[in-house]
């Protein structure tokens, strides 16, 4: 492996550094230097080129994202790998779109694997390197062959040959590449294969040229299909003004061994200008990745579920005490007990968040769907929060806008408790005493349109496209002290349903949260039958 240059790495934990030094050191490279600054380390690049960049994402000065995009301003043709925590996978995929980022590595790492890597990327590096070389060495020709003309021939003859030499050497690396590589047209219909996609195909190149790609895919969900292909295989994100799109979430199927291969596709658009369209997807093999989220996820839930147990026996126990079971206590006695009984119940609540975001990222979840009145859920939940509002001086409001005087629903009764629930907290909670909530349920044609507004301090525009993620928490002016999960379960519930949640917020004029559930509004006789049971 050529080591003329260093490698870069830069992570403001001090330990991930010390421990690469050493796996370093261990495999035989010496030629690196580290960085706890990302801007001290863009001041190292400005007078030096690495072989490959190793990037650390969450970073106090900048994060991954920035520091890479100053890195490449300054070196495009350097490989860079991120590394990152499963709960930033979106942040690297990003990143890959963004900055073209050559690979991106979960924490923590297998040293095998991130060898590899760092070997593949050098040699990317290389490679690019030495092809940007070649073009200008071409651009070099065509100014001599303005000037020598008379030496025509012989220069063309020249320059062929290191093209053709360019070219073997590109052939070989897709040739022997492990990803899959397949070359599309404008219809989503298959020209060229690599031999790794012919692998993950069980199909020859001559056997499968022609066809449409999509036919050799399968999604885990239809939504998903519907998101990238449309009914004739094109991709319509493709023909907008993207330049690539990552697709994930569906299978190749094996045509020898039947097996389904779970893969990711990036597909960049090809085409010079003005010629026919064209695209090219690179097909990875994820199913060591599946399997190891699947580990994780199971270990978690095997972890949360273990943990209600004893939880719920310290909870019972706190409780004999402060209802006086054991004997009369003192007044400091009982509030150390119900300090402690409130932890306990706030580390159940967490619990059993966790154990409902598994439930649902894993499908284990199947909704209970039922004809029910939408409006009594609704005043239900309100008489549950009423206490809450009238605690901070609140004026709590309530309308509803329907179309029959009763509307009933076709959804799970429970999941949507709990959505209006947190929802409506959530307003009461960031809404300062004196200020004002309104509950509001409007009915239109069969779908439904549920909302809360406040007039709390509102949210930022940049933290708004977080909410509805996992662990977020307030936003970068203000951390709440919930788990995080609250907005991510609501969306998830939402999204079971084929719904569609989202929120409108300005600074300090508050915010509305709002989602919508279409065609759950139920017939006459649907309601009848409810009645009569």
């Amino acid at each position: 492996m050529d080591m003329g240059k260093n490698i870069l790495v830069v992570d403001d934990d001090v330990i991930v550094t010390s421990a690469l030094k050493t796996f370093f050191k261990v495999e035989g490279i010496n030629n690196f230097v580290t960085f706890n600054n990302p801007v001290e380390a863009v001041e190292y690049l400005q007078s030096n080129k690495p072989c490959i960049i190793i990037s650390d994402f969450m970073m106090p000065q900048m994060n991954g994202l920035e520091f890479l995009k100053e890195a490449k301003k300054l070196y495009p043709d350097v490989s860079m790998i991120l590394l990152t925590g499963y709960a930033d996978k979106e942040n690297a995929i990003r990143a890959i779109n963004e900055v073209g980022l050559y690979r991106y590595i979960e924490k923590p790492w297998d040293n095998d694997e991130l060898l590899i890597n760092i070997k593949n990327g050098i040699e990317r590096s290389y490679l690019i390197e030495k092809l940007n070389e070649k073009v200008a060495e071409l651009e070099v020709a065509n100014k001599k062959l303005e000037d020598y003309s008379a030496n025509l021939e012989k220069l063309v003859a020249e320059r062929t040959k290191s093209l053709e030499i360019a070219n073997l050497k590109l052939s070989g690396i897709i040739e022997n590449c492990a990803d899959g590589i397949v070359l599309l047209d404008g219809d989503g219909k298959i020209e060229e294969i690599n031999p790794a996609c012919e692998n993950f195909t069980g199909y020859c190149a001559k056997n499968i040229t022609g066809k449409r790609l999509i036919d050799f895919l399968e999604f885990e969900t239809l939504a998903a299909k519907q998101r990238f292909f449309s009914e004739k295989g094109f991709m319509p994100l493709l023909n907008s003004d993207k330049s690539d799109v990552l697709i994930k979430d569906l299978y190749i199927v094996n045509n020898l061994s039947g097996e389904r291969i779970p893969v990711e596709i990036n597909f960049a658009l090809c085409s010079p200008d003005g010629d026919a369209r064209r695209y090219v997807g690179v097909i990875r093999d994820i199913h060591l990745q599946k399997e190891t989220e699947k580990l994780r996820d199971d270990f978690i839930a095997t972890l949360t579920h273990d943990l209600r147990t004893p939880l719920l026996a310290a909870i019972q126990t706190l409780r004999f005490f402060l209802d006086g079971v054991m004997g009369v206590l003192t007044d400091q006695q009982k509030l150390m007990l119900s300090t402690m009984l409130q932890s306990n119940e706030d580390l159940l609540g967490l619990v059993n968040a966790l154990l409902e975001v598994y439930r649902f990222e894993s499908g284990k979840l199947s909704l209970c769907k039922t004809n029910f009145p939408i409006k009594n859920l609704i005043n239900q939940c309100y008489d549950e929060i009423k206490p809450l509002a009238e605690a901070k001086n609140l004026k709590l409001e309530l309308e509803f806008d329907t179309v029959s005087n009763d509307p009933y629903i076709y959804a799970d009764r429970g999941e949507l408790k709990r959505v209006i629930t947190n929802l409506c907290g959530n307003a009461v909670n960031y809404t300062n005493k004196g200020g004002h909530v309104k509950i509001l349920l409007k009915e239109k044609n069969d779908d439904i349109i549920f909302s809360v507004t406040d007039n709390g301090n509102g949210i930022p525009k940049e933290d708004i496209p977080h909410l509805f993620k996992r662990f977020s928490q307030g936003t970068s002016k203000k951390r709440s002290t919930g788990t995080g999960l609250g907005l991510y379960l609501s969306r998830q519930i939402i999204e079971a349903h084929n719904g569609k949640i989202w929120v409108e917020s300005k600074l300090d004029r508050g915010s509305e949260f709002s989602f919508l559930l279409t065609d759950v509004v139920t017939t006459e006789k649907e309601r009848q039958e409810v009645v009569n049971g």
